[in-house]
């Protein structure tokens, strides 16, 4: 099948651009930044309300779901930016929401889901174990289950990013992380359409997208990983249907070079990213590309965290950067003509002789 903007599916590109339409009235658009030492433009949702991308396709399901008359509480489980994304959108809404967080999610992230007065319950040792939770409750309360990738609407919300790159840019490829795949899918439905190549990233031993992608179904525990944001056992079913469809390809990021990434991040471009949201941008260094774009999808970063890994990772230095267009110094007769006449012509000896230039490929920097 020929890729296109809408699938045998319940979501597709209608959809996200539908979602764009209800999100633009709270949402602003977040910054596009080039990274000089990386090669590569930063899609900054680090910068996102809630420090994540997340409240994106959050707002997007409570929107919709307010547009079809349910107006039931909703829960999620979340390792942190979904439960922070939808406490901020249920806030602005006046609507209630529950979360259920492993006891393992970062303090900063269970703080900033109370900051917005949702619900907050700490269950089981990971995702997996929160999310089975939270269903429980969604059946004993009549709750509506929002999924943190795996729903339409989430989808689609998530999308939007991919349409505000696309706004500004002319990318060969999009980089995006896959924990679920919500944003993979989001993103591929909304530039696949436009000839540009999505690829995602994922960290050695946090793979099962990448794995059911190539058909192997068996469900792992996924290792310790600075990306927590991405620490998935079992993606979800309609973003593999999704991303099977029209992912380009899974790029596998190792543990050290993500560390390294998130390091160079904060020191060299002074951009604070969580280890999901260096994850794109560590997968982008082995991508091939004129014009790449690495979404940085979350920010939300212990301070704890950021200082160990500031003390214990020494990146290496980059490497000296190329000569990217040879300057040219202004010839006399193209000075103005009222300068006085001694100064002219002691600036004309002043001037070196140009000596012939060698022949060398020379590149333009991104627009």
């Amino acid at each position: 099948m020929e890729p296109s903007v809408a699938i045998a599916s319940a979501v597709s590109a209608s959809d996200v651009l539908a979602a764009q339409a209800r999100l633009r009235r709270y949402l602003d658009i977040t910054p596009t930044h080039y990274a000089e030492r990386f090669g590569c433009w930063l899609k900054l949702e680090n910068l996102q309300r809630t420090g994540s991308y997340k409240v994106r396709g959050a707002l997007n399901a409570l929107l919709a779901a307010r547009e079809r008359g349910d107006n039931r509480p909703t829960i999620a489980a979340s390792a942190g930016n979904h439960a922070q994304g939808l406490a901020w959108a249920a806030y602005r809404l006046g609507l209630q929401a529950i979360t259920v967080m492993p006891r393992c999610a970062p303090q900063t992230k269970i703080a900033g889901v109370a900051h917005w007065g949702a619900t907050v319950r700490l269950h089981g040792e990971s995702y997996d174990e929160a999310k089975a939770f939270a269903a429980e409750l969604a059946a004993q309360h009549d709750y509506r289950l929002l999924s943190a990738f795996d729903d339409p609407d989430v989808i689609a919300g998530q999308g939007t990013v991919g349409l505000e790159i696309a706004s500004v840019l002319s990318p060969d490829v999009v980089i995006v992380p896959i924990g679920g795949g919500g944003l993979a899918a989001g993103v591929v439905l909304a530039l696949k359409s436009q000839g540009v190549r999505v690829i995602g990233a994922q960290v050695e031993g946090v793979d099962a997208m990448a794995r059911a992608l190539r058909g192997d179904d068996r469900i792992l525990e996924p290792v310790a990983t600075l990306a927590d944001g991405v620490k998935v056992k079992e993606p979800g079913q309609l973003t593999r249907r999704v991303l099977r469809e029209l992912l380009d390809d899974v790029v596998i990021v190792r543990e050290a070079e993500l560390r390294e990434t998130l390091v160079r991040l904060a020191l060299e471009e002074h951009v604070i990213a969580e280890g999901a949201g260096a994850l794109a941008l560590a997968a982008g260094k082995r991508i091939a590309a004129k014009r790449k774009c690495a979404v940085v999808s979350g920010g939300n970063l212990d301070a704890g965290v950021l200082a160990s890994l500031l003390q214990d990772v020494r990146p290496r230095p980059p490497r000296k950067p190329r000569q990217r267009k040879q300057e040219r110094l202004i010839p006399p007769a193209a000075l103005p003509s009222a300068l006085p006449a001694g100064l002219l012509s002691n600036l004309s000896h002043a001037l070196p002789t140009p000596r012939k230039p060698r022949v060398s490929r020379t590149e333009e920097l991104p627009a």
